[in-house]
């Protein structure tokens, strides 16, 4: 596999790792400041809020790049085959009715698609 490919398909594992994180930080209570200053420059509360944007940020940046593909068979490898592991290769397989050769060069197609539209958002 393409090292860039491989980059980009690592890329979208680590989303699925990144929402759920996300996730788990939503669901904790809001960060607040108790007025104190302390000797640091940033306490604890203001770290979380600036984690909690920057992962949203980089969420945002992903999930525009996926909405911006077209073509279903792309947006099923991408989102059910790679991020939520929903199906094995076989079963992918079955499900769009190709080849295991058709299958991987789909899948190569819909990660430089996904790549192209990535590297377009601002």
């Amino acid at each position: 596999m393409r090292q860039d490919v491989k980059k980009i398909r690592n890329l979208l594992k680590q989303y699925a790792k990144l929402k759920r994180d996300f996730t788990a930080f939503n669901q904790v209570s809001s960060p607040s400041f108790d007025g104190v200053s302390s000797h640091s420059s940033r306490n604890g509360a203001e770290s979380r809020l600036i984690n909690h944007v920057d992962l949203s940020y980089q969420l945002k940046e992903v999930e525009d790049a996926l909405n911006a593909i077209d073509d279903p068979q792309y947006q099923f490898i991408l989102h059910d085959y790679i991020i939520e592991k929903r199906f094995s290769r076989n079963e992918a397989c079955e499900q769009l009715s190709v080849s295991v050769s058709k299958f991987n060069y789909l899948k190569n197609r819909a990660l430089e698609v996904f790549k192209l539209n990535y590297l377009r958002t601002p």
